[in-house]
């Protein structure tokens, strides 16, 4: 379970974030795979991450369960330390 300290920093934080799959998903139905990248689009209040993935698909990751990882996007300014905390 997420605690609301790290809801209200995940919310903040992540959408418009690249990520990255690291592992596959056990969501048989999906075509996502290792290496597929996408925008995070919001995270809701059970904390999935939920991404609109390049290939067209709009699944959420669970934290926790679904290995993922945060990539650089080139020309997006990355925020002061004191920007981000509170």
């Amino acid at each position: 379970m997420v605690t609301r300290a790290a809801l209200k920093l995940l919310k903040g934080a992540l959408p418009g974030r690249r990520v990255r799959l690291l592992a596959n998903l056990s969501d048989p139905y999906t075509k996502l795979g290792v290496g597929d990248v996408g925008t995070v689009a919001h995270v809701d209040d059970a904390g999935t991450v939920f991404v609109d993935w390049d290939s067209g698909s709009n699944l959420g990751l669970i934290l926790g369960k679904d290995e993922f990882a945060l990539i650089e996007d080139v020309g997006r300014p990355r925020p002061a330390a004191s920007e981000t905390s509170d």
